[in-house]
């Protein structure tokens, strides 16, 4: 399935994409979640009435009026998360990051995977992205998939994990990167960095839909791992290409960490980190390595980011900046 969180009346409406259009679940089956909180807290009671009642769609014998997906307000798909955690599992992106600051690439990135929480609150889908004045100081994307979680679970173990997994979908990890080192100097975060925005969707895609993009894990490594060219525009030039297969990390590996001793819960979701070039952090580092006269690029007001994965679709976002001359970084005590 696909499935879209859209406003409707002022309200969450969960619908089926199907077709470049909305139906609404409670329109096609009245005894079906109208929320995505609602259907990732009932899955294992809802979901085949789920998958039926979008057969009975596809096919026409459900008798209901769809909406069409251009012009609505689509919001994230899961719109209230119950936590975002996001993961490290490109080692591409790691080693080029660290190669470009002249150190060594980090024996402990092949020995586990790690994550670290953002804001939950901070979740939006496709659409503006409002940002302050000191967010603007080396403003980046960040090219990623994710998930979210459709039951709980409490040390999960990786073989058993992806079975926790309600769908996949596009992430934009924003990072405002001068906030971002300023903080990591003192060896705590990301945190006010990251903060302000992280973009998800527009689409949930559950697992079965991606079946036929199926690929082997990387050697030693448990779960599934799907073969998606995943790309970002910035103002229609394309700036980053990759494929979630390079995970080096499964998401079910992820999991399985998350999980320990600590609840999981339906509606948590965790992305997989950057996807080597996937940021201009690394894009500009890359390239002052090799042209002493390469111009840094940043995000600016105005910027469109599209963000794209084979199977998952195609997520469109504009830089927007805040009315406002308020900045933190002006606070700091000297």
């Amino acid at each position: 399935m696909k499935l879209v969180t859209y406003s409707k009346n002022g309200n969450q409406q969960l619908a089926f994409y199907i077709g470049d259009a909305l139906y609404d679940t409670t329109a096609a089956n009245a005894q079906l979640p109208s929320t995505m909180a609602q259907l990732l807290n009932t899955w294992e009671q809802s979901i085949e009435a789920m998958r039926s009642t979008e057969a009975d769609i596809k096919s026409g014998k459900a008798n209901v009026q769809g909406t069409p997906y251009k012009g609505a307000n689509i919001l994230a798909p899961v719109p209230n998360p119950t936590s975002c955690r996001d993961g490290y599992a490109f080692r591409q992106h790691v080693a080029a990051a660290r190669r470009n600051r002249k150190v060594d690439m980090i024996a402990e990135f092949d020995q586990y995977p790690i994550f670290y929480f953002t804001n939950h609150n901070a979740i939006q889908g496709p659409g503006p992205i409002a940002c302050m004045p000191d967010h603007f100081k080396k403003l980046d994307f960040e090219l990623e998939a994710a998930v979210v979680l459709c039951k709980k679970g409490r040390n999960v173990k990786a073989a058993d994990a992806d079975e926790y997994i309600g769908g996949y979908m596009i992430m934009n990890d924003m990072s405002a990167r001068t906030l971002q080192m300023e903080e990591m100097l003192l060896n705590l975060g990301p945190a006010k960095g990251k903060d302000f925005s992280t973009v998800i969707g527009p689409i949930l895609v559950t697992p079965d839909e991606l079946e036929q993009y199926k690929v082997p894990a990387k050697p030693g490594h448990t779960g599934n791992a799907y073969n998606l060219r995943m790309t970002c525009t910035v103002n229609g030039v394309q700036v980053s290409e990759g494929n979630m297969a390079d995970m080096d990390w499964t998401f079910a590996e992820i999991i399985e960490r998350c999980a320990y001793g600590a609840d999981i819960l339906p509606g948590d979701v965790i992305g997989s980190g950057t996807v080597g070039t996937g940021c201009f952090l690394e894009l500009n580092g890359t390239g002052k390595l090799t042209n002493p006269d390469y111009k840094e690029q940043w995000l600016q007001d105005g910027d469109v980011v599209d963000m794209e994965i084979d199977g998952l679709g195609f997520l469109s976002n504009t830089i927007v900046a805040e009315k406002s001359d308020f900045s933190i970084l002006g606070l700091k005590k000297m």
